[in-house]
């Protein structure tokens, strides 16, 4: 299925993504025969380092958590973790929440990691390679913390590193993709660091380059939206994508021969190496479920009730290869709500009380009394990959694809006043996805789209706090302040770097 060109020496885990390098390890190498280490080596590992981006209590949950789009409410005994997910929902952390700290420090040791590949005298592809994992994660610092320690120098640790904030980012950010591009490949494997990913990330960068310079009231620079209408452009005439023919083939077990519209995504493949993408599926499903999960993330309603009913980003009965026989062809996909089943019998699921297996709209982030197994629609964005059980998942998890460079070219459109062009590319997507062209679009509308073609994939964060609905109130959580828009730097980063400073209002 999948031939991946560099050598998994460091990196035999089967199930999560294998130890991040930091600087203790850097030690270690320089201590032993550096001429054993090889730049394919630590290329993978930088690879890996995304990985976090897939975990529960990381990159993922401060992106989906702190939205109006998930909630991980406390189940009686369950899920608690000393108010943890709670803080999140309800944007009450500070700069000693662990799931925070750690999704902060596993992005910098990613950076780290990645750096360290120019160390070790790579070719041309795999520094520009090391060099776009390296802004990818430093882009998600910005986004989330805004600031950004870098080094490029990595043999002398009595220097500490400079602190680079908003717009220093995207600027830095820029002239690294667009020094690397040439030497990045043109087409590949969505999993290698390609030319039309940097492309995408430049979008990303120029969408959000007012965001970064203003959180609380962002400007929106024509030159910036040209940029992104232009690079959208070029990543469709390149001819390499296009909308996949299902929904949900762009993250089945084995889209990365499936999907015709991923463009980067992180490798998985049982028995070499990749990241707890199951555990999407388990952090979700009720005990009785197969497979039997853990019984907790749900979406809110107001967020279900953006999907019409013929929309099939909602969920449907997925047929796939690595799926169960599902005689009742009951839908296996999508948002989950109503009464359950066994998808090898047909019958209908209970739970652990004999009672049936209903989900219901209802959620409360704190969950007591005979049904809190059964509250909140339950959202599953990767078909679980059933041949490969409690073992490494094949589904690469997905990063970018291409409706999101239309929604991204679309929004730019809109900025731009151009409503019309935007409304042609709404529309392109929609027709695809079973649904009714829209009579006309709008800022809202757009985020809306944008919620029912991306929801689960990290990206709401992002949107809310650009489209300037992240304070809003919603279910379970009272209108906050601009302090919100950014996360505490964690305590533990400020303790050994002098160089940080405490976001403002923590």
């Amino acid at each position: 299925m999948k031939h991946f060109k560099i050598l998994a020496v460091l990196c035999l885990t089967l199930l999560f993504s294998c130890t991040k390098l930091d600087e203790s390890f850097r030690s270690e190498l320089e201590a032993n025969n550096s001429q054993n280490i090889t730049a394919d080596q630590l290329l993978i590992s930088a690879y890996n380092g995304l990985n976090g981006l897939t975990h529960q209590g990381d990159v993922w949950s401060a992106s989906e958590i702190s939205s109006d789009e998930a909630i991980a409410p406390t189940r009686g005994p369950d899920w608690d973790d000393n108010g943890l997910w709670r803080a999140l929902h309800e944007q009450s952390w500070n700069a000693d929440h662990s799931f925070l700290s750690n999704a902060y420090n596993g992005l910098l040791s990613t950076q780290f990691a990645a750096s360290n590949v120019l160390q070790f005298n790579p070719s041309a592809q795999q520094a520009a390679e090391a060099k776009f994992i390296r802004a990818l994660s430093m882009f998600y610092v910005v986004d989330g913390w805004d600031q950004v320690p870098y080094r490029e120098d990595l043999t002398n640790y009595k220097i500490l590193p400079t602190t680079l904030k908003g717009n220093e980012v995207s600027d830095f950010i820029i002239g690294e993709l667009t020094g690397i591009m040439s030497s990045l490949p043109a087409t590949g494997p969505a999993y290698t660091a390609n030319q039309n990913a940097a492309k995408v990330l430049l979008m990303k960068i120029y969408l959000n380059y007012g965001v970064y310079a203003n959180r609380a009231s962002p400007a929106f620079d024509a030159g910036d939206m040209a940029k992104v209408i232009s690079l959208a452009d070029e990543i469709v005439a390149s001819n390499n994508y296009s909308l996949a023919a299902n929904y949900f083939d762009n993250f089945a077990p084995d889209n990365d021969a499936k999907s015709t519209e991923n463009i980067f995504t992180l490798y998985n493949q049982n028995g070499v190496r990749g990241g707890n993408v199951a555990a999407s599926t388990f952090s979700v499903s009720h005990y009785n479920m197969n497979p039997g999960g853990w019984n907790g993330f749900s979406t809110l309603s107001d967020f279900y009730d953006k999907f019409e009913a013929t929309d099939t980003r909602r969920g449907v009965y997925y047929a796939y290869s690595a799926g169960l026989p599902n005689p009742g062809k009951r839908q296996n996909v999508g948002f989950l709500i109503g009464q359950q089943y066994n998808l090898t019998t047909d019958e209908a699921l209970k739970d652990r009380k004999g009672n049936p297996l209903v989900f219901t709209r209802e959620v409360a982030l704190r969950e007591t009394g005979n049904n809190l197994e059964v509250t909140g629609i339950r959202p599953i964005k990767y078909p679980y990959d059933y041949p490969n059980r409690d073992q490494q998942s094949n589904n690469d998890w997905v990063i970018f694809r291409l409706s999101d460079v239309m929604l991204m070219k679309a929004e730019a459109q809109l900025r731009s006043s151009d409503a019309v062009g935007a409304l042609v590319t709404v529309n392109l997507l929609r027709a695809k996805r079973g649904v009714t062209p829209l009579l006309s679009v709008d800022i809202n509308t757009l985020y809306d789209e944008r919620g029912r073609e991306l929801w689960w994939e990290g990206w709401r964060r992002n949107d809310q706090v650009r489209f300037g609905t992240f304070l809003s109130a919603w279910s379970d959580k009272s209108a906050t302040t601009s302090t919100q828009l950014i996360f505490p730097i964690p305590s533990g980063q400020l303790a050994v770097n002098p160089n940080l400073t405490q976001n403002p209002g923590y």
